[in-house]
């Protein structure tokens, strides 16, 4: 995969969302730390190319850096090579915690030459319980070779490789039963997958209790806003039960927290910490969730008997906690968006509703014409203006517009427009309303929206349309299977002060129809990125001309569907076709 490719694969939440339960899944399948971290050096190859990369581990013994995985590191620099904090590009950013992205190491006195054609290097720090692990890094032979957006997807793998990392060399020194093996790698799979947290808080208290014999069972997340530990879920017996919040900085819970470290107490009837959740008690264990360096919450178990959690079961459960916190916390924010997608969606109905009351959809009884109109937004709501204002004896003001950009910003915008038109419609002639309308909303601007406006005054006595144009499509003339065109210009409204706007006149004849299109009509692509373009508008016009206006507009739409073919829509589209009556 290409880097550019493996960036646009993370246009969207979700596509990002699966990569890191990915990384998840791929580094934690497995408690070997070879096998880790070969699969690190596969995963970072995916999304950030290197020449030369490296993963060096951090002793806190000999307080130096030393090469544990490598390719493209000569021999002799991977067996010898022991860097203290602070030398080197590599032990500045495990001294400063923080990522260190060099664009010409040649031009960097930092730099510890270990292979003469690199140019460039990014170093970025794996942190797991506030600890340094060590460091990841990645070396090219050309120049500027990464940037932030490497940075970022570098330091968001060490923060998820950091902890399983952590485990592995944890795990190297605990003696542990193959039982505890399979079961470990088998809920680090499972955990990843989860996204429910109900579901998923139900299967970590199941597989807890395979590895540890408990009497009770609490997960508590933290919630800074409250001060309080919030239970979120608890076992007694393997019965739900419901128990109360802890104040942060409280209870062996409390405890956990503040010192971010696991707190097993042996007898809590002689702990004066211990506040009693559950009745009969004598012993709890409870273990820090840490995601990134932050608390988000506490695992906890009890016991009835005395003194029955061992520095065994401290180990075990502060293996799973790593996992766990991860898949607790992407749960949350998963449960968080999908909620706040919910109340978007009601927001957008609610729009939606409200915007077919402002653009009707169905054309409105006009004196002298008879009007088809077609729209259908790029997203849940549309930016493009249409609408009809009555005048003084029987003159009728047509607008049509487009506002920049699409989706909610747009729509709201176009209702502004929409509420403004019918305020300073009355009494004013085309040219002068749409100078109001910028005056108006230069008043009210909104950084980077702007709208293209046509306006139409309709004479009926007369049998004339005065036109006035800032920055849109000016309208076609249909009459007897021929196209005229209309020529006149204007700078588009809410962008510029002080603008004077020109008009024209139209006289029209009985039959002739006006043709008004938004450019998200001519400008649709299709599969070979070719634009539906004007001059198959006026083909459809020429072909259907005879027809209602409403088949008119349909007609129009459906040639643009059957251009496009799988394309999918770029953008508002809207039709509306006015016909002179007899």
């Amino acid at each position: 995969m290409t880097p550019r490719r493996s960036s646009l694969r993370f246009r969207e939440r979700a596509e990002l969302l699966d990569f890191l339960l990915e990384v998840s899944r791929v580094t934690s399948e497995t408690l070997d730390l070879a096998e880790q971290l070969s699969a690190i050096a596969s995963i970072v190859k995916e999304v950030v190319p290197y020449d030369v990369f490296a993963i060096l581990l951090y002793s806190e013994r000999t307080h130096h850096l030393t090469i544990r995985h490598a390719i493209g590191h000569r021999e002799e620099v991977v067996r010898s090579l022991a860097i203290p904090l602070g030398e080197g590009i590599v032990g500045v950013a495990a001294a400063r915690r923080e990522a260190v992205l060099v664009d010409d190491v040649s031009q960097d006195a930092r730099y510890l030459n270990a292979l003469d054609a690199v140019r460039s290097e990014l170093a970025v720090p794996m942190m797991a319980r506030g600890k340094l692990v060590g460091v990841l890094d990645v070396q090219s032979t050309r120049v500027k070779a990464y940037a932030e957006e490497e940075r970022s997807m570098l330091s968001l793998i060490a923060s998820r490789v950091a902890s399983s990392i952590e485990n592995a060399r944890l795990y190297r020194r605990v003696d542990r039963q193959n039982r505890t093996l399979r079961t470990l790698a088998h809920l680090s799979r499972e955990f990843g997958a989860i996204l429910d947290l109900d579901e998923l808080l139900t299967k970590i208290a199941a597989a807890t209790r395979a590895l540890i014999t408990y009497d009770a069972f609490s997960v508590f997340l933290v919630d800074n806003e409250r001060s309080i530990l919030r239970n979120r879920f608890s076992v007694r017996y393997d019965q739900r039960v419901k128990i109360d919040n802890i104040p942060l900085g409280k209870g062996i819970t409390g405890a956990a927290v503040e010192s971010r470290e696991p707190v097993r107490v042996l007898d809590t009837g002689a702990d004066p910490r211990y506040i009693c959740s559950h009745p009969g008690i004598r012993s709890e264990l409870a273990v820090p969730l840490i995601v990134q360096d932050r608390i988000v919450g506490v695992l906890d178990v009890e016991s009835e008997r005395i003194a029955f959690f061992t520095e065994d079961h401290q180990r075990t459960l502060l293996l799973l906690a790593q996992q766990i916190g991860s898949s607790v916390e992407n749960a949350r924010l998963y449960g968080e968006v999908a909620e706040r997608e919910q109340r978007m969606d009601q927001d957008l109905k609610a729009a939606r509703k409200l915007q077919r009351i402002l653009l009707p959809r169905v054309a409105p009884e006009l004196n002298g014409l008879e009007a088809g109109i077609r729209s259908r937004p790029a997203r849940e709501i549309s930016g493009d203006v249409y609408g009809f204002f009555e005048q003084a004896e029987d003159s009728i003001v047509i607008a049509f517009g487009d506002v920049s950009g699409k989706g909610a910003a747009a729509a709201l915008y176009g209702a502004l427009i929409t509420g403004l038109l019918r305020t300073l419609a009355r009494r004013r002639n085309p040219a002068e309303l749409i100078q109001k309308l910028n005056e108006t909303l230069l008043e009210r601007k909104v950084d980077a929206q702007y709208a293209t406006l046509v306006v139409a005054l309709w004479q009926p006595p007369l049998r004339k349309f005065i036109l006035s144009n800032a920055g849109a499509a000016p309208p076609l003339v249909l009459r007897d299977g021929q196209i005229l065109e209309t020529k006149i210009e204007g700078v588009p409204i809410g962008l510029l002060d002080d603008r004077q706007y020109d008009e024209v006149e139209i006289a029209v004849e009985p039959g002739d129809a006006l043709v008004f299109y938004s450019d998200g009509v001519d400008e649709q692509l299709n599969e070979k990125g070719e634009e539906y373009g004007r001059e198959r508008i006026m083909r459809v016009l020429k072909k259907r001309g005879t027809e209602p206006p409403q088949a008119i507009a349909d007609s129009i739409i459906a040639a643009v569907d059957t251009f496009r073919g799988a394309v999918p829509i770029s953008d508002d589209q809207t039709v509306v076709v006015l016909r002179v009556l007899p």
